[in-house]
């Protein structure tokens, strides 16, 4: 599989089942998507701020609620394989992205496989074992969060001198090796702990450095 980030703002994401598993994936794709999910049961669980739509589940009745619903993306997760291969089957036929929550290995063409993620915004980690172990993904996520904290304001901040190297007319080599330096400086991520200011301060430093060394 070829790891992708799809964009989900102003799409519709259909979760087929109520339970657990439906519960956290509405929660998972209501950061960024509307949600729909229909179930016959849901039970005491937070859906976040999903539709819910009560209804009896059958095979049959997989196309109508595509086409009534048009999503981006179907997960199929009642725990029932007869209508959750109903669901995935009528999907692919419409060209619709497929997240089967009961399969594992390989995997169909067009289907999704949701990965454990770490977000420091705008830098988002993903990890997947390819449906195989879950509990594995969610260990490696919780062994790399500390190692990517402040990546976010990072990424910020050589964006913004990305910027300003180019306003000032240095060449892309030049730049290159000035934001390279500054990424791996533990002074500035140091700095990015005391605030955005002080580590702009001291990535100019490290840039001044570079520079110095190619008048």
């Amino acid at each position: 599989m070829i790891p992708l980030f799809h964009d989900f703002e102003d799409e519709v994401v259909l979760v087929v089942g109520g339970g657990p598993v439906g519960a956290r994936k509405a929660r998972r794709f209501g950061r960024e998507a509307s949600v729909v999910v229909c179930s016959d049961d849901f039970g005491d669980r937070d859906f976040g701020d999903a539709e819910r739509v009560r209804t009896v589940l059958e095979p049959a009745d997989a196309s109508a609620w595509l086409d009534r619903i048009e999503p981006a993306l179907v997960v199929a997760a009642t725990g029932d394989e007869a209508v959750d291969d109903a669901v995935a089957t009528a999907a692919r036929e419409r060209g619709m992205l497929v997240n089967r929550a009961d399969k594992r290995g390989g995997r169909d063409a067009g289907s999704v496989v949701v990965p454990a993620t770490i977000r420091e915004e705008p830098v988002v980690a993903a990890l997947s074992t390819s449906g195989r172990s879950p509990a594995l993904s969610r260990y490696l996520r919780q062994r790399l969060e500390p190692e990517l904290a402040n990546a976010g304001a990072m990424a910020e901040l050589t964006g913004e001198l990305r910027h300003d190297l180019e306003a000032a007319g240095i060449g892309p080599e030049r730049r290159r090796k000035a934001l390279r330096a500054v990424v791996r400086s533990r002074e500035v991520w140091t700095a990015l702990d005391s605030g955005s200011s002080k580590a702009r301060q001291r990535a100019t430093d490290v840039i001044d450095e570079i520079e110095g060394e190619n008048p």
